[in-house]
């Protein structure tokens, strides 16, 4: 396994450019199994997970064309289903989540839909209920083998139905819209997700000739058509590193533009981080983040009382920049109680945290409470393992930020969902330098 050893304490100075969104990427690719046209996505990144998803698709019998960097053409003309019951297919999928969203596109198009149970993140329990219970609903039978973790749906017709999803997941909304877009007659879903990602689904598919109205709602009616034709794509920039790098700055003092960032779907990333005291100022589409030589503090309630940050689905604050918020929070003027409703396991890598000198109080697994030292006391440098990718890019911004020489091992972790990062950070004069592994 490689490592990053980072010399932390320097001032960055730049400007960086977000990635494709990583989020929007595993479900665009999946939608291309709902064709037999072309299909051209554009500024996908090329990170771990995305790129295993892709080789997922080429396997299933996908034609994939790389047009340049970050494009590629997708034709599923040729979809190979003997390969979803193959012993290689049970272990490609269990080494990516992000593969549970080929069900609803194979089951919509072919009929049928299988997947190991997927793997991810290890950050608590993940339920795929939601996905299969929507799959019932249009009329698909469904089959689990316990033995081998093995899920199954089938259905030699999908009927459109009125359900209420029992949470607004992300991916469970995706998956059965994409099966809902070929069955047969009305689907209305409640309580779906809104994502900027997965509006940006529902556009693509409608521009395929899908009939998808409410998109940005919480409420989806999609009207079925027998097929979909090709299209172009262009992903989203991802909102995740965008705050990524808005705390990156802010722990290393440093100024910095983020370039291209698409503001309109950035939600309440921009206001969260002015709660920390963190200057964010809008320039065209770019964020421009000014050096913070005099730190920054954290605004408590209007009555005085402490200020909790909380994720909570769209558009409430992404559950996926929690852990950057906390860092940033280490070296703020004030205290701030951080809530991960979401996940059970997010937290958990604080204890690296306080062994490189931060105040945390983990008061148990969904809350963390952080006093920060205002800059007076700088975090110190140490060796530590990233548990996953959102966790291991806050480590690798504390590191930055610390003084001295910090090792983070299992790296591979923060290149799921990170393109380049080290060769990014380099540019804008950070020092890290990658170790590969024996």
């Amino acid at each position: 396994m490689s490592t990053f050893k980072i010399e932390g304490g320097h001032q960055l100075k730049g400007a960086i450019k977000p990635q494709g969104a990583k989020n929007e990427a595993l479900q665009i690719l999946c939608a291309v199994l709902l064709t037999s046209e072309t299909v051209t996505i554009n500024n996908i990144p090329d990170i771990i997970d995305v790129n295993k998803l892709i080789a997922l698709l080429k396997k299933l019998g996908v034609k994939v064309e790389k047009l340049g960097k970050g494009s590629y053409s997708f034709k599923a003309d040729e979809v190979n289903l003997k390969y979803l019951e193959s012993a290689e297919f049970k272990e490609d999928g269990k080494g990516l989540r992000g593969s549970i969203m080929i069900v609803g596109p194979l089951l919509g198009r072919f009929g049928k839909g299988y997947i190991p149970k997927p793997g991810g993140d290890k950050i608590g329990r993940r339920r795929l209920d939601t996905h299969f219970e929507g799959f019932i609903n249009l009329g698909a039978k469904f089959r689990y083998n316990r033995e081998d973790y093995f899920y199954g749906v089938e259905a030699e017709e999908l009927k459109g139905t009125y359900m209420l999803l029992d949470e607004a997941s992300v991916t469970g909304t995706a998956n059965i819209v994409m099966a809902a877009v070929l069955a047969k007659g009305k689907t209305t879903i409640y309580n779906a997700a809104c994502e900027p990602y997965l509006q940006q689904l529902c556009k693509m598919l409608n521009r395929m000739g899908a009939k998808i109205s409410g998109i940005g709602s919480n409420m989806l009616v999609i009207d079925g058509v027998e097929r979909l034709g090709g299209t172009e794509h262009k992903m989203l920039p991802d909102m995740i590193e965008i705050g990524s790098w808005i705390g990156l700055a802010a722990m290393t003092k440093s100024e910095l533009t983020i370039k291209d960032v698409s503001w309109d779907d950035l939600g309440q990333i921009p206001s969260v981080f002015r709660k920390l005291g963190i200057t964010v100022e809008q320039q065209g589409d770019d964020i421009h983040i000014p050096a913070h030589t005099d730190g920054y503090q954290i605004q408590n309630y209007i009555d005085g009382s402490i200020l909790t940050i909380a994720d909570a689905p769209w558009p409430g604050f992404t559950p996926d920049l929690l852990s950057i918020v906390l860092v940033i929070a280490t070296q703020a003027r004030g205290e701030v109680l951080i809530h991960q409703k979401m996940f059970e396991s997010r937290l958990f890598f604080v204890d690296k945290l306080i062994d490189m000198g931060a105040k945390i109080i983990l008061c148990d697994p969904h809350r963390a409470t952080v006093i920060g030292h205002d800059f007076k006391s700088q975090l110190k440098a140490t060796t530590m393992t990233s548990p996953d990718i959102r966790a291991g890019i806050s480590l690798l911004i504390a590191a930055l930020s610390a003084k001295g020489t910090s090792i983070i091992h299992n790296i591979e972790q923060i290149d799921r969902g990170y393109e380049d990062i080290d060769d990014r950070l380099r540019a804008i004069g950070a020092k890290i330098e990658r170790v590969p592994g024996n």
